[in-house]
């Protein structure tokens, strides 16, 4: 049986939602991951392995060296899924504010 991590409870920790930042611009290394962190390298190492559990990092092998990337297909489930949600709270904000603007200020 192939158990993975939750995407959710992965992207929930903001270490974890830096990384994807970072990848999301650019294949790095772990190491390069790690340089931009005042964490050891073990524990961002462990934080890459989750992203990785949850399919949100895969690896490529290039030469000696392993690069890190985003899986698109996996974050577009994420913006999917969120999608319903974003769209009520813009309805609701813009509700208020239609309101905000219609209600007189006192003199």
């Amino acid at each position: 049986m192939d158990l993975r991590r939750d995407v959710f409870q992965a992207i929930v920790d903001p270490t974890r939602r830096a990384i994807i930042t970072l990848v999301a611009i650019q294949a790095m290394t772990p190491g390069a991951i790690a340089a931009n962190f005042d964490s050891s390298r073990q524990t961002i190492s462990k934080h890459i392995q989750i992203l990785t559990e949850c399919e949100i990092l895969e690896q490529k092998q290039s030469g000696r060296e392993i690069y890190y990337h985003i899986n698109a297909r996996k974050l577009k489930e994420v913006a999917d899924f969120i999608e319903p949600f974003r769209k009520m709270w813009d309805d609701r904000f813009n509700t208020l504010e239609a309101v905000m603007k219609n209600r007189q200020p006192n003199k």
